[in-house]
């Protein structure tokens, strides 16, 4: 789950095929929170931006300990338009809505899924990527659908959506041996290679390029949990704030930026 290659077209096109799905719609200009005061939008020199820095290609750290990842430069670039610093704060993802609305971030940027229950307390930008929860087993596993997890140990990050995804299919995930939860994605599947987990459900942006690096050893199977959009989470009175970054966003697919930063994460390996 390093950098910028990756193992098959395959893996690469059921991606590309979701990636980049934009909405049309704009908020309104009401005063906007900053991390340490009420601010406008206009007011910002920084915002701070939570992440899971294990959670490659979206962000995580390469060899030499750095923030890198798609959402690390869509973020650092919407930050240039913006006139504003973006400071990444690596955070326990699964207390991520605490640290918004605790103000020790400013935003939620690493590839979170928009749901409904979450709208409850962050503010979403327009969708700009599709994923979906997909099923990881080993190449030796005699799992071939999503009924035959039914008593088996499955891994999910805990606090991700994959966890909701699971228990969305109630029968289903009553019926597992066990639903076992990891601080991040790349430890389940390192269980996963140990023979402590049966099968990871886990996002598809991150599990396809952790399964490339490793050749041979995973399958995924066709089947999946359900598709769901990615955006960007906000305070609900970041208001004004939130309409800037869309429009940011915008700008950004327009002028062609925005798909120049996803071929450097997701299709450099077709060149």
């Amino acid at each position: 789950m390093q950098r910028r290659t990756f193992a098959t077209r395959t893996a690469l096109s059921l991606i590309a095929a979701s990636a980049l799905l934009w909405g049309c719609s704009k908020s309104g200009t009401e005063p906007a929170a900053g991390a340490a005061s009420a601010a406008t939008a206009a007011s910002y020199t920084k915002v701070v931006v939570g992440l899971d820095d294990n959670f490659p290609p979206m962000g995580f750290r390469d060899e030499k300990g750095e923030l890198v990842g798609y959402d690390i430069d869509m973020a650092r670039e919407a930050g240039k338009r913006l006139g504003i610093e973006m400071e990444f704060k690596p955070i326990d993802w699964s207390a991520k809505e605490a640290e918004l609305n605790g103000k020790r971030v400013d935003m939620l940027w690493n590839g979170m899924t928009i749901t409904e229950e979450r709208k409850k307390n962050v503010a979403f930008t327009k969708p700009y990527m599709q994923n979906h929860q997909i099923i990881i087993v080993t190449s030796k596993s005699d799992v071939k659908a999503k009924a035959d997890l039914s008593g088996k140990v499955v891994g999910v990050q805990d606090g991700s959506s994959a966890v909701d995804a699971v228990n969305k299919e109630a029968d289903l995930a009553k019926s597992m041996k066990e639903i076992k939860k990891f601080g991040d994605n790349v430890a389940a599947l390192m269980d996963l290679s140990t023979g402590r987990l049966d099968a990871v459900v886990v996002d598809e942006v991150v599990g396809r390029y952790y399964t490339s690096k490793k050749p041979g050893e995973y399958k995924v199977l066709e089947e999946n949990f359900g598709s769901e959009d990615y955006g960007v989470g906000l305070r609900k009175d970041d208001t004004e704030l939130l309409a800037k970054l869309d429009n940011a966003l915008d700008a950004m697919k327009t002028d062609g930026t925005a798909q120049t930063i996803y071929a450097k994460w997701f299709e450099e390996a077709k060149k």
